[in-house]
Parts: structure tokens; sequence; C-alpha cells
């Protein structure tokens, strides 16, 4: 019998269409947050480096290298990672150990691992996404014990569980909150009962974060200065303060670009997690209006590729990058808008910092290669 000659074949929907809507949407968001960023840090940049583009230049670096990390990454057959995902679950582990062994302390908390004397990244951001991976993994594969709760609930939170010590021993409560519940949104989509989370969060989850707040004092003024910020408005009521004081003069129109005040060292770090606030002084709130429509459209997309998915590890995926761009938004804008307690969120595509922003445009690479499938019959 004569040889077969073997041929290497490729996905077939690699080569389909992407969701234009979906990118054309997340270019729009990326150019708006780097001209905030541009705005936003001018003053900060010019204090300490003596140049207004310092943290623009490092931030528009960034987003070129996550777009052509991006561009690759939208070619790559996302079922790759589902050979991973236990090793995802690993590099998880050994990165947030690392950053506790060798990371470099700032504002009280060890989140970053230095690199060189003026490029560090955190490893927090990293996780985020190798999480996803891990439990569309074994959701997917173990989708038939999902609606038993000591199976399909109890066991899988478990496994999050070193992932969140890690977290806090930092400490990073706000990333271990993103990172939860974005799981547990993937847990009930691949079809663990939801009452078992009600039940499980009022029984065990609220309790535990009651008691964490109130084992930390910083949590616990955190808590009691969003109840009555002008209580302490020199401390730790000064930055919520300052960022209402922001979003009322902005007003409807704003004050117009490059024109706002609150950035001239009232608001500390302004191009980071407030960075909401100073588009709220210079745009206005239909500039405000504006851009949460457009985040709200990329979560639609994001949503709608979920849907249309053509196997569970792709919906999965796609579920966990929507759900965790949703989160951070909410969060953010709540703080901001002193609608919930401070914690350090920041914006996506908007708040300064290379490590995260590099990360979400390579997750939205993945997205987008899940929305090609969308068109194929794979």
């Amino acid at each position: 019998m004569a040889n077969k000659k073997k041929v290497k074949t490729y996905s077939s929907f690699l080569n389909n269409s992407i969701d234009f809507t979906l990118l054309i949407v997340l270019l729009i968001l990326l150019s708006v947050g780097l001209i905030m960023v541009l705005s936003a840090s001018s003053p900060k940049s010019l204090s300490d480096y003596d140049t207004s583009y310092h943290f623009f230049i490092r931030q528009l670096i960034f987003a070129l290298l996550g777009l052509l990390a991006m561009a690759i990454i939208s070619k790559i057959d996302y079922r790759f990672y589902q050979k991973f995902y236990k090793l995802a679950w690993i590099i998880s582990v050994v990165l947030l150990a690392l950053v506790l062994l060798i990371g470099t302390e700032a504002n009280e908390a060890t989140r970053w691992i230095k690199i060189t004397e003026s490029l560090s990244f955190q490893p927090s951001e990293i996780v985020k996404f190798l999480m996803i991976v891990f439990y569309a993994g074994i959701l997917t594969r173990n989708r038939d014990e999902l609606g038993n709760f000591w199976v399909g609930l109890v066991k899988h939170i478990c496994m999050l569980a070193p992932i969140i010590v890690l977290l806090l021993l930092e400490p990073h409560f706000s990333v271990s909150i993103v990172i939860l519940g974005t799981c547990c949104v993937m847990m009930i989509m691949a079809g663990c009962k939801f009452w078992q989370f009600v039940t499980a969060g009022v029984s065990v989850g609220v309790p535990t974060i009651v008691a964490m707040v109130m084992m930390e004092g910083y949590r616990l003024k955190r808590v009691t200065t969003f109840l009555d910020p002008w209580s302490d408005p020199k401390d730790s009521g000064w930055q919520v303060i300052q960022s209402l004081y922001a979003i009322g003069s902005g007003g409807l129109f704003g004050l117009g670009l490059g024109e706002g005040k609150q950035k001239y060292l009232y608001l500390s770090e302004p191009q980071n997690d407030f960075i909401f606030a100073i588009l709220a002084e210079e745009m206005g709130f239909v500039g405000c209006v504006f851009v949460i429509i457009l985040f709200a459209i990329l979560i639609w997309r994001g949503v709608l590729i979920a849907m249309k998915a053509p196997d569970m590890f792709g919906s999965l995926i796609a579920v966990g990058i929507t759900t965790l761009i949703a989160i951070q938004v909410i969060i953010n804008i709540a703080v901001v808008t002193s609608s919930m307690p401070v914690t350090g969120m920041p914006l996506p595509f908007f708040s300064y910092g290379g490590t995260s922003l590099f990360i979400l445009l390579c997750e939205m690479g993945v997205l987008l290669n899940i929305s090609r499938a969308t068109n194929s019959g794979n």
C-alpha cells in the first residue's frame, strides 16, 4: 500500500474575518485612552521628569507592542491554549510566589517584579488571563460534574484558593476580587447551579470579606471614608473628594481637553486609577457617556462571540475575557464616582500601566481569534 503524504493542516477559520465592530470599538477606546493619559499625566510628568510626555510615550510604546501582539495572537487557534490549561495554573502559582520572594515593594505592597531600573511588570495581570485559560479548560473537562455541589462548586473554588491566598499576601485585594468574580461567572455559564453560588456567597463569601476588611485597618478606613469622605478631607478622604470636584466641575460638556485643574497635583497619580475623573472634568457628562457606551458595545460583542463560539472552551474563554473587562470597568467607575470604597482598579485601555495594557491587548487578540471561529463550522 502506498504511503500517504502527510499534509500539514491549519484551522480553516483562521482566514475568516474577525469581528470588525469589536476591533473598531477597541481602537477607539485605546486612542481616547492614550489621549487622556497624555492630558492627565502631563503636569506630574513635567514635575518629575522635566517633560510632559514621559508617561504618554511609555504608554504609547506598550500600546504599539500590544497591538502587534494582538494581531499575531488573533491568528493563533484559541484551541491551542486548551492543551496547557493545567500549566496555566502552575505558572500562576510560580509567578505570584516569585513576587513575594523577589518582588519590589511600593506603597506598602509587593506587586511588581523589577526587570531593569526603569522597567518592571505586575505578574497579577498575567495571572488574570492564565486563570481564565485554566478554568475554561478544567470546566470543559468536568462539564458532566458541574451540577453537583461538592464536585462542581466546592472542588473548583478550592482550586482557586492558593491563587487568592498568594494575592492577599502581596496584598492585592482588588485583583483577588476580580479573579474570583470572573471565575465564578465562568463556572455559572459552564453549568454550575446559580443557587449554589448564592448559598455559598451568603454563608461563606460575605462573612469572609467582612472579616478581611475588619482585620486590616487600611481596608476598614477605606469603608468609613466611603461612608463620609469629608470626615477626613486632608488624608483618607482627599482622593475621593478631589475626584468628585473634578466630576462636578466638568458639567455637561467639560472644561475642554487639557483644561482640567484637578490633575495639577490635586489628584494623586491622575493618570492611573482616577483617570475617569479627569475625563469627566475635561470632556463632561457627554464624554463620559460616550466612553461608557463604547465599553458597553465592547462587552456586548464579547457576549455575542461567547454565544456563537463553536465549542465550550472557546465560549468560556470569551466569557472570561469579557467578564474581566466588565468587572474592572464597573469597579473603577464606581470608585471614581464614590459609589463604592476606594480600591486600586485600573480602567481598561485608559489607566497608565504597560503590563496591564499589553496583556489586555493580548487578551483581545484571543477574543478576536474566537470571533473568526464564529464564522466557521469548526
